[in-house]
This record gives structure tokens, C-alpha cells and sequence, in this order.
């Protein structure tokens, strides 16, 4: 019986030691996949935030390389805005960022900063618009311009010509007078005296020269007017070509898109933050707690 009792005694020992054994075995193996488990669970965590972080900037870089098709180009922006704050939205919502205080202000700002130059830019298009129509309507004056010119100089050809005309045929009428006049033969006894003639011949010069200088002095005063207003003419031309050269390099700058640096720098901006994030939520993970 002593053999038997020492027998049992031996076997309940050994089991004893088996079972504990066994126990320490599970409560490793458990504590083993508890570790693993986290670690998966922190592993998988970092790559959905790089996923939540790839998407969004993918969305950025599209919204930033964006081109508009035709001006006004200001009737895209709200659109475009709506986009870029749906992309963020997304990103925020995502279960796989934490958003920070940081974060949340380098948003914001940028954010308020790209709605303010988007809204500096709608005003500089509209104040521009109406140069379009001050352009037509300022070719339509170099026309009149022209029009006008030209009726004035051939009103002032035709008082010319009248008057030149008139005081022409003046100055012929006397010299064909005055050379009649000297081939007339004076006489004593009757008819035209020497000294009549002489007389004669002195009036008639003495009128052929003032209407030769009438002429004169006719034709230098519609030389004068057609050369003032000849001047006139230039200048307000040139003036009006000057201004219809502003107006063109006004009307070229609505054809640019100026909007698409600022979209392109808000865009990277944005990402820049959003990289930041995300590298501060991995350190956060990886760390010690």
C-alpha cells in the first residue's frame, strides 16, 4: 500500500507539473497573439491613414493642375472651392486620422486665404468687363474720327476752291485789263491822253497787286486752316489709338487665368498640412505609452 500510495503521489506530481506547464504555454502564446494583434491593429491603422492621405491628395493635385475653359473665369471659382472643401471634409471624416489642433489652423488659414485672393480676383474681372464695350465703342469713335476728318476737308476744299477760284479769275480780269490798256494808242486831239493812260495803268496795277495779294494771303489762310485742322485730327487720333491700345492689354488680362497660381499654391499648401498629419500621427503611433 505504501508503493501504491507513493505511486499516486508521483503521478498527481507529474500531472501537476504537465498542467502547469500547458497553462504557462496558453498564457505566452495568448499574450504572443494579444501583441500581435495590436501591432496588426496599429500596422493596418497607419496604412488606412496613408490610403485616407493618398486620396486626398490626389484630389489636390487634380483641383490644382485644374484649367478653366473661358473667361469669365470667376464663375468656376465657388465650384472649384466646394470641391477643395469636400476633399477635406472626407479627409477629416476619415476614421483613420486624428486631426489636430495644428492641423485644423494651417487649414483654416489657407482656406480664408485662397477664398480672399478668389474673391480680390472676382473683382478685377468684373472691373475689367466693361472694357470690352469701351473698346468697341472707342474703334467706333477712330471711324467717326476718320468720317469727320474727311467731311471737314472737303468742306474746306470746296470754300477753298470757290474762293480761289473767285479771286483768280480777279487777278486775270485785271491783267487782261492792264494789257489792253497798254496797247491802247493815246492821241492829242482826241481820245486817250498820255497821261490818262498812265493813270489808267497805275490804277489797274495798283488793284491787279492787292488781288494778287488777296490771292496770296487767301490761299495761306486755307493752308493754315487745313493744317490746324489736319493737326487736330492727328492728335485726337493718336489719343484715341493710345487708348484703344490700353484697353486691348486690359482686355488680354481677362483672358489669362490668373487664379490657377493661386489655386495651384493653395492646393500644395493644403497637402503640405495634410503630409505634416499625418507623419505626426505616426509618431504618435509608434511611440511608447
Amino acid at each position: 500500500m505504501g508503493y501504491q500510495s507513493a505511486f499516486r503521489g508521483s503521478h498527481r506530481s507529474s500531472g501537476q507539473r504537465f498542467q502547469k506547464s500547458q497553462h504557462d504555454k496558453a498564457k505566452a502564446r495568448a499574450h504572443k497573439n494579444r501583441a500581435k494583434g495590436k501591432f496588426s491593429a496599429e500596422e493596418e491603422n497607419v496604412t488606412t491613414a496613408e490610403m485616407a492621405v493618398e486620396k486626398a491628395l490626389s484630389s489636390l493635385k487634380r483641383l490644382g493642375e485644374q484649367k478653366f475653359a473661358v473667361s469669365p473665369f470667376r464663375q468656376y471659382f465657388d465650384d472649384w472651392l466646394v470641391n477643395v472643401k469636400q476633399a477635406l471634409s472626407e479627409f477629416e471624416t476619415s476614421q483613420a486620422i486624428r486631426v489636430d489642433e495644428e492641423f485644423v489652423k494651417e487649414r483654416e488659414q489657407t482656406v480664408m486665404k485662397i477664398e480672399r485672393e478668389l474673391d480680390e480676383l472676382k473683382r478685377e474681372e468684373v472691373t475689367l468687363e466693361p472694357c470690352v464695350k469701351e473698346l468697341a465703342d472707342t474703334n467706333h469713335l477712330l471711324v467717326e474720327i476718320d468720317a469727320e476728318y474727311a467731311a471737314q476737308t472737303r468742306e474746306t476744299g470746296t470754300r477753298r476752291n470757290t474762293e480761289i477760284q473767285r479771286l483768280t479769275q480777279n487777278v486775270q480780269s485785271l491783267e487782261a485789263e492792264l494789257k489792253r490798256v497798254r496797247v491802247m494808242k493815246t492821241s492829242f486831239l482826241g481820245g486817250l491822253s498820255k497821261k490818262a493812260k498812265a493813270q489808267r495803268e497805275a490804277e489797274i496795277t495798283s488793284k491787279l497787286e492787292a488781288a494778287k495779294a488777296e490771292l496770296e494771303r487767301t490761299m495761306e489762310s486755307f493752308r493754315a486752316e487745313q493744317e490746324k485742322l489736319h493737326d487736330g485730327y492727328e492728335k485726337k487720333k493718336q489719343a484715341t489709338i493710345e487708348k484703344v491700345q490700353q484697353l486691348e492689354k486690359k482686355i488680354e488680362e481677362l483672358e489669362i487665368d490668373k487664379s490657377q497660381r493661386v489655386r495651384h499654391d493653395a492646393s500644395e499648401a493644403l497637402a503640405k498640412a495634410m503630409k505634416a498629419l499625418l507623419e505626426r500621427q505616426a509618431k504618435t503611433s509608434s511611440s511608447p505609452s
